[in-house]
């Protein structure tokens, strides 16, 4: 997506909240209203666990919107004082305004975790940061940071000498840590894991998995990756950060960068691999050209 020369006058807003939530759908009419009504578009995920929302439109509807959540008495217990992340973009990112109930708000599968009672131990950006600087923590332990996100997110970018699991999806994520530990891919002794992904909300749940594993000092980077890039910008960060929306992938000053995603098998696809004669916007890229061109050699 090319930003220059263009006007950034959608705001774009993330946050998630651990609260047990008992009847989340009793909410999800009135959200819908109040998001429809504004001219927002994007998700709200409702779950016994919390809530997940990534949401856009102009200044003044998103200002109103937080403005409504925290003096609405139905929504203030769940909203209120609730981090949001905000970004800006040339265009809605969203094609439409979904509020979904889940069983969960992000799929661990583990359901001995009860994120809703107690947030696992964080680190501030600025914090990470300083101790990447002097290459240990506050006690004197070098740091382990450990990616939560998908691999083709990490392929896309991620910190300096992270270690990743390489999981397809996040609900693989517990088996995978455990191949790593038994394997000695991972051996977290000594060390601080501080866990990372996109917004937050996988690496806080990744964070008390691993604690809940025996992981004797594990923290989660508050705010993730996006609240990393607000405070402290490309420090010991290479590439960019996919987002799961029509951005595709933001760069360190929170602004869409080039990269597209495949409309065909939905692989992202970086500006370098946009000038391969293999790809047509919106019909191929090399990725999935690569898979056909294998597809029919082993018939």
């Amino acid at each position: 997506m090319e930003v220059k020369n263009k006007r950034m006058d959608i705001v774009n807003i993330a946050a998630y909240r651990f609260v047990p939530l008992p009847d989340p759908a009793l909410l999800r009419e009135p959200l819908k209203t109040l998001c429809k009504a504004l001219g927002l578009k994007g998700t709200i995920l409702l779950a016994p666990e919390g809530v997940n929302f990534f949401l856009a439109g102009s200044a003044p509807a998103i200002d109103d919107f937080v403005c409504r959540l925290e003096g609405d008495e139905r929504f203030a217990p769940l909203f209120k004082d609730i981090p949001i992340k905000r970004s800006v973009s040339a265009e809605q990112p969203f094609r439409r305004m979904l509020v979904r109930i889940k069983k969960e708000i992000i799929t661990m599968r583990e359901p001995a975790l009860a994120p809703s009672l107690g947030r696992a131990p964080a680190v501030s950006a600025r914090t990470l940061a300083r101790w990447l600087d002097q290459g240990e923590d506050d006690s004197g332990k070098p740091i382990l940071l450990l990616d939560t996100r998908n691999a083709f997110e990490v392929d896309l970018g991620t910190f300096d000498h992270s270690v990743r699991l390489d999981i397809a999806r996040f609900s693989d994520f517990p088996g995978a840590f455990r191949n790593a530990l038994a394997t000695g891919a991972i051996n977290p002794g000594g060390q601080h894991i501080v866990t990372f992904c996109t917004g937050g909300i996988r690496c806080e749940k990744a964070a008390l998995f691993l604690a809940k594993e025996g992981a004797a000092d594990v923290s989660q980077l508050d705010g993730g990756i996006l609240k990393y890039f607000e405070e402290v910008g490309s420090s010991h960060w290479h590439g960019e950060c996919f987002v799961f929306d029509d951005r595709v992938a933001l760069n360190a000053e929170l602004l869409p960068t080039n990269t597209v995603q495949c409309y065909a098998c939905r692989a992202v696809v970086t500006p370098a691999e946009q000038a391969d004669r293999r790809y047509q916007r919106g019909v191929s890229c090399p990725h999935c050209a690569k898979a056909e061109a294998v597809s029919l050699e082993a018939t």
